[in-house]
């Protein structure tokens, strides 16, 4: 039994000076960890909340769409100018020029059928020159029996309007003219005949406007004019010095232009080929005249009338780079033509005319003036 007691002891003993030693050793630890927490700045076992201030929300306004979107750029801009469209109107301007031509050709063939004499007179022949359109040339009449008389002339001719040029242009014109003179003093008459300008020189000049600034070129070539024309009219003596005439015309007008290219400039970038090709119009003129003497030496005449076109067709084609083909129009459009003369008797037969004939109006027409002096001789 004393043994058991013993041994009791001896293991409470023991148990006892383990857990203390447990005890002991776990206390120690516990310092040595809150000291090195301490040491090396470790996380406050109670951290203070500090809050953010409140973010203040500000709402971003919503884009009001344009309604004119800007386009995006092309990737690939432009290399060269810009103008093709402008060369292309430019050959409107072609057409007018060649217009004007054949009503200035026609203008310029009347004074050699007599436009600005009285519709009866005596055989005569009359040398000629003139200015405003340089023409140099002799024009007479013929009569064939008492009712039927033969008018004809040539003349060689340079001119321009608008543009355009003619040079070394010879103009022929013949009518022959029926005149009822066993009627008495106041009678009809009538006339057919034609106006021929088989070769001339031309020069055409069309502007266009490009990015990098105007463009102004030419282009010669050959051109021809025909025309065919009928008169109807009545005359009246209404005294030994005075004649009136009043008249209706019908003409028909050709005019032939060979193919050209624009001529060679530094910067023609939208350059045009014109295409041989003919231009025609038809005309009715309205119009009537005056001849009066005054004393026995001073001659005059007046004459006018009222020009319409009509069934009017350009002939030009044309291939402008950057456009393509170009066919103008050309448009019908009336104008007023008028003539005078002033004849000095300086001795019998022999009579020294200063005379002029024009035209009133509108574009491609307008107005113009050609004017000249002639010797004129009776027989």
């Amino acid at each position: 039994m004393a043994n058991v007691r013993r041994f009791i002891l001896a293991a409470t003993l023991t148990a006892t000076a383990a857990f203390a030693f447990l005890a002991f050793d776990a206390r120690s630890a516990t310092l040595q960890a809150a000291e090195c927490e301490s040491e090396c700045g470790g996380p406050t076992p109670y951290p203070t909340y500090s809050p953010s201030p409140t973010p203040t929300y500000t709402p971003t306004p919503s884009p009001s769409p344009s309604p004119y979107p800007s386009p995006s750029p092309s990737p690939y801009p432009p290399t060269g100018p810009t103008g093709a469209d402008s060369s292309g109107n430019s050959i409107g301007g072609l057409a007018n020029q060649r217009f004007n031509q054949m009503i200035t050709n026609r203008v310029l063939g009347t004074v050699l059928l007599g436009v600005n004499e009285q519709v009866n007179c005596s055989d005569c022949i009359s040398a000629f020159g003139s200015a405003g359109s340089f023409s140099a040339g002799i024009h007479g009449r013929k009569e064939l029996t008492n009712n039927l008389s033969l008018l004809a002339g040539i003349a060689y001719t340079q001119y321009n309007e608008g543009g355009y040029h003619i040079t070394s242009a010879p103009i022929g014109a013949f009518a022959l003219r029926y005149d009822f003179t066993d009627w008495g003093s106041s009678r009809p008459f009538f006339d057919i005949g034609t106006i021929l300008t088989p070769w001339e020189k031309a020069r055409y000049t069309r502007s266009y406007n490009t990015s990098l600034g105007p463009v102004t070129v030419s282009g010669s070539t050959n051109a021809s004019n025909y025309a065919v024309y009928g008169r109807a009219g009545w005359m009246s003596r209404v005294s030994p010095r005075d004649e009136v005439a009043a008249s209706i015309e019908v003409w028909q007008l050709w005019q032939r232009v060979s193919g050209y290219s624009d001529s060679a400039v530094a910067f023609n970038p939208f350059d045009a080929n014109i295409a041989t090709g003919t231009d025609r119009t038809s005309l009715v003129k309205i119009g009537g005249q005056w001849t009066h003497l005054f004393g026995s030496n001073i001659e005059t005449n007046i004459n006018g009338g009222w020009v319409q076109s009509f069934a009017s067709h350009s002939g030009i084609v044309a291939t402008v780079t950057g456009d393509g083909t170009v066919v103008p129009t050309m448009g019908n459009q009336g104008w007023f033509e008028y003539g005078g003369r002033l004849g000095f008797r300086v001795q019998k037969g022999w009579i020294v005319d200063l005379f002029a004939n024009g035209t009133l109006g509108p574009q491609p027409v307008g107005n113009t003036i050609h004017g000249g002096v002639g010797l004129r001789i009776n027989y």
